[in-house]
């Protein structure tokens, strides 16, 4: 791992990482360098705050290494509901683009991260001149609403136990690495980050988690959930 300060990257090293991410796969030469020449690099310690809700949304960001948690944090209590966690590559802030000019979630660093940051102006333009980048974005924004309307749904209509099953499904399909006992779920998950995913308390996920390890449906290594084979052992 590169020991530079993000601050230190050139341009054709940002453009790198944004050709290297979701966003940049299929994009033309000239959209990649005008988002490169606009972008600045930073990096952001573990829990360290990237934007809180009210920030001005002027921006959207590239992770070019770590991850990033999503979350909506009550000011009274500090309590904290996590609505999603993105990783390298992925594109996130994409609220900049139509939530009015102030931020409804929190973005925090998950773990050590280096991110891109692009102004939503020149992501725009970049909309505007690249059917690619147009393309790419609603998909993407789609995709993240279908998700959290399904998630608003199994809410509605599950017991925790089903909830805990359908994310972990839902996580080894987006972080999974397959091996010879099962899929790996590359991500560290402690307990408390699950039960705000799940709108749950800590002692009932760590209660279901120990009795699916029983019944050698899962595995910890590492801090990290192993699903063994067979994998359709959890229910969807």
């Amino acid at each position: 791992m590169s020991h530079r300060r993000a601050c230190d990257l050139s341009t054709e090293e940002r453009r790198e990482i944004i050709r290297h991410s979701e966003v940049g796969a299929s994009l033309h030469a000239a959209t990649l360098t005008m988002l490169a020449e606009a972008a600045t690099a930073a990096d952001f310690r573990r829990r360290r705050f990237i934007y809180r809700e009210g920030d001005v949304a002027d921006a959207l960001y590239v992770i070019a290494r770590g991850r990033v948690k999503i979350c909506s944090v009550e000011a009274a209590s500090g309590r904290e509901a996590v609505i999603d966690i993105v990783g390298a590559g992925a594109l996130f802030g994409e609220s900049a683009l139509y939530d009015g000019g102030t931020r409804e979630r929190c973005a925090v660093a998950y773990e050590q991260a280096r991110l891109l940051r692009i102004p939503v102006g020149v992501y725009q333009e970049g909309m505007g001149a690249s059917r690619e980048l147009y393309d790419y974005t609603f998909r993407m924004v789609g995709q993240r609403l279908a998700r959290a309307e399904r998630r608003v749904a199994d809410f509605a209509l599950d017991a925790i136990p089903a909830r805990l099953d359908k994310l972990l499904v839902e996580l080894s399909e987006r972080y999974g690495k397959r091996g010879e006992e099962g899929v790996l779920i590359d991500i560290p998950l402690p307990h408390r980050e699950i039960a705000s995913i799940v709108g749950s308390t800590r002692e009932s996920v760590t209660v279901r988690l120990n009795a699916m390890r029983r019944a050698g449906i899962i595995d910890f290594v590492d801090r990290k959930i192993l699903i063994k084979y067979p994998v359709a052992t959890i229910a969807v």
